[in-house]
C-alpha cells in the first residue's frame, strides 16, 4: 500500500494556556496541503516493525513517531495479528518545520493501516490512538481536510478547505523544536480574550485569511530573524497576506489562484525566493484528496 502524507499549515494559532499534563490548550484553524511525504507499506507473515528512511534528518529507530503509531496500531488491532509491518518513508516535507511532517506520517499510518484491515478502529478510536503521540497527529488521523479545533488539537470541527488560493510556503533550513518554542512562550504576551478567535469569526460566517495569526510565531521569529526577512519577500513578491506556520520557521504566503496570476508570474515568484532563500521554497494548494 502507497499513503500520502501531506503537510499542514495553520492559519490561525492561539495558545489558551498550559495543561497539566504538559501540554497546551489551543485554538487553531488547520489547512492540508498537496505537499506529500511518501509511505510504502508491506506487511509480512511474522512480527515486528522494519522501518527506513533515507533522509538523514530522519530517526529510523522506535523514536520515530511512525513506528509509534504503528506499534499503537498493532497493538490494539485483532485483525492484524501474525502479520509484521515494513514501513519506506519518502520525505518531502522539511523537517522541524511546522509543517507537520512527523504527525502527518504517524496520523496517515493509523488511517492506512484502519482502512487495509477493514476500518477495524472508528474515526474516535484512531483520534484516542493518536492523541498520545503529539498533538497534530489527531488532525492526520481522520479524513477531514480542514479543521477548526480546540484542545490539544485533538477536538475537531471540519470546515471547508480554502480554494482559489496559492501558497506559497518558504523554510529557511533550520530546525525548531515545538518544544522549545511553547517553553519559551510566554502567555502573558498572548491576547487573553482572542478577539481573532476562529470558532467566533465561523459563527459569524466570516472565516476569513484576512485574520491570521499565530501567537507562536513572536517566540521564534525572536530566535529565527530570517521569519521576518521571508515575510518581507512575500509581501514584496504580491503575496496579500503572510504568517509563519506552527512552531515555524516555515512562513506561508497566500496568492490569488483566479487566474489573474499566470503560471510565468508565479514560476518567476517561485525561483527569485529560491535565489534568496535556497531549495526549500514550496507551491502548494489546499489538499482535495482523502486517501
Amino acid at each position: 500500500m502507497r499513503l500520502y502524507a501531506p503537510a499542514k499549515i495553520n492559519f490561525f494559532l492561539h495558545v489558551l494556556g498550559k495543561r497539566a499534563d504538559g501540554y497546551h490548550d489551543l485554538e487553531t484553524w488547520m489547512q492540508k496541503l498537496d505537499l506529500y511525504d511518501v509511505i510504502d507499506l508491506e506487511l509480512f507473515s511474522g512480527e515486528g516493525i522494519d522501518f527506513s528512511c533515507v533522509d538523514a534528518a530522519v530517526p529510523c529507530d522506535d523514536s520515530n513517531l511512525v513506528v509509534k503509531a504503528a506499534r499503537a496500531f498493532l497493538s490494539k488491532s485483532k485483525r492484524s495479528y501474525g502479520f509484521g509491518l515494513r514501513i519506506r518513508l519518502e520525505k518531502q516535507i522539511p523537517v522541524a518545520a511546522g509543517l507537520g511532517g512527523g504527525s502527518s506520517d504517524a496520523g496517515t499510518i493509523l488511517r492506512g493501516l484502519n482502512a487495509f484491515f477493514g476500518v477495524e478502529f472508528s474515526p474516535g478510536e484512531l483520534i484516542d490512538m493518536a492523541r498520545p503521540l503529539g498533538a497534530d497527529v489527531p488532525f492526520f488521523a481522520v479524513e477531514h481536510n480542514a479543521v477548526l479545533a480546540t484542545g490539544i488539537g485533538d477536538i475537531m470541527y471540519p470546515v471547508d478547505s480554502v480554494s482559489d488560493c496559492l501558497f506559497l510556503l518558504v523554510n529557511p533550513d533550520v530546525f525548531v523544536s515545538t518544544s522549545w518554542v511553547f517553553e519559551n512562550l510566554s502567555l502573558t504576551r498572548t491576547s487573553k480574550t482572542s478577539k481573532l478567535s476562529c470558532f467566533q469569526k465561523c459563527k459569524e460566517g466570516s472565516l476569513s485569511l484576512q485574520d491570521l495569526h499565530n501567537d507562536l510565531e513572536q517566540v521564534t521569529s525572536a530566535r529565527y530573524p530570517q521569519i521576518e526577512d521571508i515575510k518581507k519577500s512575500l509581501r514584496k513578491a504580491g503575496a496579500s497576506n503572510v504568517l509563519m506556520s506552527g512552531s515555524g520557521p516555515t512562513v506561508f504566503g497566500v496568492f490569488p489562484d483566479n487566474g489573474r496570476l499566470l503560471d510565468t508570474d508565479i514560476q518567476r515568484i517561485v525561483d527569485m525566493l529560491r535565489q534568496e532563500y535556497g531549495g526549500k521554497v514550496y507551491l502548494s494548494r489546499a489538499n482535495t484528496d482523502k486517501r
